[in-house]
């Protein structure tokens, strides 16, 4: 249960009415020891506006609160300035420092917090996964692990040498490609089989030794044990050609040069194998940068790394610790082993991970001149971290716009109708540069039917996106001109809000997707000069065409639904409900008008009688057509 300071009362629910109202609103908030308990529990500090600016969690709520308004001179410049946002602070109780832990992770995941270090890529890398159960097991990729018996490989931070590896593994190792379901049912071998790169046994008669032989080599080469597969296929190698069995022994020799040229672009880093991440901190001018390695049996597989502006090697440990918390969620493959010098509560890290992934894992400090070798590797990694985000699309996006901030949550907005008729806005969602299907909207927008206005639909749009609540965007950018601007501008300013807003208007030619696509801003009346074919441009422009084809998509589906609902009622004995009925069983005008005497009878709630006159309209609506 949530426990509410005594200032949070009025902000915590605010009502609609006056919520938007104190937005200009200021407050200092007024600490009181008394208000929190000497346990272990997570706080949520908000501001003005009753949105959660920093998640936190204490072994002592009181005492780590406290911290915070004790002495202003001891704190960072971040820690003051959220202190100076503060208006109200709630917690919630945990039972030990673990869950505590593993419950300020999911709110950070959640919310977002303004102030928190929050890891934006967090996808799920790429693992291979060999399925164990069935007799004849094949190599996949995946994204999620999942407790069902299967091997895990990896991880891969890229996808494109994820599916090269695979390949390569394909056409070496000849296991199975398709599917359990065309496993099931395939009657003759596809053209994998062929070209040799599968032994087909989906029809033909496969000895389960001899694949489960291949299977075993698979498994040394994803384990990084590739001296002793090396080593088993050259005794093999050399046994079929005694036999005289040369054409088998080739196939044996190239097995041993593609592995030995895969290897070859790894690095043993090691001597001893093992699965160890590393995840080591540098600090720059305007940042911290943080570097992460992948090491597999010993072998470094792959390296990422991440950058948050603003901060301090002060913050490092904070830093560390919200980053494992988030990055090795339920599901993504953990090692055994985090090596993370700099972590706080190292202990309590291992104990919150070990539960995530069902096995003991150890976050630990570096010990020993191998540990040492690994996290200068990583901090080399990091110290990378920092020019590269400079290319990026948001901090593009935020230079080229003037925005206070990188736009992490973009929202693309576009209005269509035909003739003022089925006037609907689309909504699609950026997050991160990546397409958020789930977040996709199509609004329809009845008080602008029959006007053909774009301005009053976009006006409705941004209110009812108000009233809709968080997650609130860091950018919305409209398809249109300075008009399209001005409707919604007006709107958020009557409720109060101060969204960053941009519309994108067709150049001279009016042709969507051209290169003079015009950008335009609050307060300006000429367009930004944004360079034609910049990445920040044609990003925007991918956004329009984005959310242009999904409203025109959907302005279209609605006009044919009406025609069809209008041709669909006409039918005697058919009211608003069968009409739905028949639409959702039959998908189509077209496919009612083929449905038999039977296929209606058996339908739900619709008796012989009704059948038989439905069929009857329908013949004679085919004979009209006919005719």
């Amino acid at each position: 249960m949530v426990q509410k300071s005594r200032e949070s009362g009025s902000i915590q629910n605010p009502s609609k009415k006056n919520h938007w109202s104190m937005c200009s609103m200021t407050c200092r908030y007024k600490f009181s020891p008394h208000d929190f308990p000497r346990s272990p529990g997570v706080y949520l500090m908000k501001d003005e506006k009753g949105r959660i600016i920093y998640v936190g969690k204490a072994l002592s709520l009181r005492d780590r609160l406290y911290s915070y308004f004790r002495n202003d001179r001891s704190l960072t410049p971040k820690t003051r300035a959220l202190v100076g946002k503060i208006c109200s602070i709630d917690h919630l109780l945990a039972s030990s420092e673990k869950e505590a832990l593993l419950l300020e992770a999911s709110l950070i995941k959640k919310h977002r917090p303004r102030y928190n270090v929050v890891l934006r890529d967090d996808k799920q890398y790429v693992l291979f996964k060999l399925d164990r159960k069935t007799d004849y097991p094949r190599l996949v990729m995946t994204r999620k692990v999942v407790r069902d018996g299967s091997t895990y490989y990896g991880p891969f931070s890229s996808a494109a040498a994820a599916r090269a590896t695979w390949k390569l593994i394909g056409k070496v190792f000849p296991l199975r490609k398709c599917s359990d379901r065309s496993f099931r049912n395939r009657v003759r071998p596809c053209l994998y089989y062929d070209m040799g790169q599968c032994y087909g046994p989906c029809v033909l008669d496969v000895d389960r030794d001899d694949y489960r032989e291949v299977v075993k080599r698979v498994e040394l080469f994803l384990s990084g044990r590739t001296s002793e597969l090396v080593g088993n296929l050259e005794r093999k190698m050399v046994e079929l050609s005694n036999e005289l069995r040369f054409e088998e022994a080739a196939k044996l020799r190239d097995q041993i040069q593609a592995v030995n040229k895969t290897v070859e672009r790894q690095v043993a880093v090691l001597p001893e194998g093992g699965d160890v991440d590393v995840a080591a901190l540098v600090g720059t001018a305007t940042g911290v940068g943080l570097g992460l390695l992948f090491i597999r049996e010993g072998r470094l597989l792959d390296e990422k790394h991440f950058f948050w502006p603003g901060l301090t090697l002060d913050e490092g440990p904070e830093v560390l610790k919200s980053f494992l918390m988030q990055f090795y969620v339920k599901g993504r493959f953990i090692p055994q082993r985090i090596l993370a010098p700099g972590a706080e509560e190292p202990a309590v890290l291992s104990e919150a991970l070990s539960e995530r992934a069902a096995k003991s894992v150890r976050v630990s400090l570096p010990y020993g001149t191998n540990d040492k070798r690994l996290v200068d590797l990583a901090m080399k990694v990091a110290a990378r971290a920092e020019s590269e985000r400079e290319q990026t699309v948001s901090v593009l996006l935020k230079k080229a716009l003037g925005l206070p901030d990188e736009p992490v949550r973009i929202e693309g907005v576009d209005a269509s109708h035909l003739g003022g008729e089925g006037m609907r806005v689309g909504q699609v969602v950026f997050v991160d540069g990546k397409r958020s299907k789930e977040d996709t909207r199509v609004y329809a927008v009845p008080e602008a039917e029959g006007s053909a206005d774009d301005y009053a639909a976009l006006a409705e749009w941004a209110a009812r996106r108000v009233e809709s609540g968080p997650p609130w965007p860091d950018l919305v950018l409209l398809d249109g001109g300075r008009g399209q601007l001005a409707a919604v501008e007006r709107v958020l300013d009557d409720l109060g809000v101060n969204w960053n807003l941009a519309s994108i208007a067709k150049g001279p030619s009016r042709k969507a997707g051209e290169l003079e696509d015009r950008i335009f801003r609050p307060g300006r009346v000429n367009p930004l000069p944004l360079k034609p074919g910049s990445p920040e441009l044609l990003f925007l422009q991918r956004i329009r065409d984005e959310v242009h084809r999904l409203v025109i998509g959907a302005q279209r589906r609605t006009r044919k639904q009406r025609v069809l609902d209008s041709q669909i009622g006409s039918i005697p004995g058919v009211g608003p409900k069968t009409a739905r009925m028949l639409w959702d069983h039959f998908g189509s005008l077209e496919g009612l008008l083929e449905a038999d005497l039977e296929q209606l009878r058996a339908l739900p709630g619709i008796g012989k009688k009704r059948a038989g006159d439905i069929h009857d309209a329908l013949e004679n609506m085919r004979k009209a057509r006919a005719d």
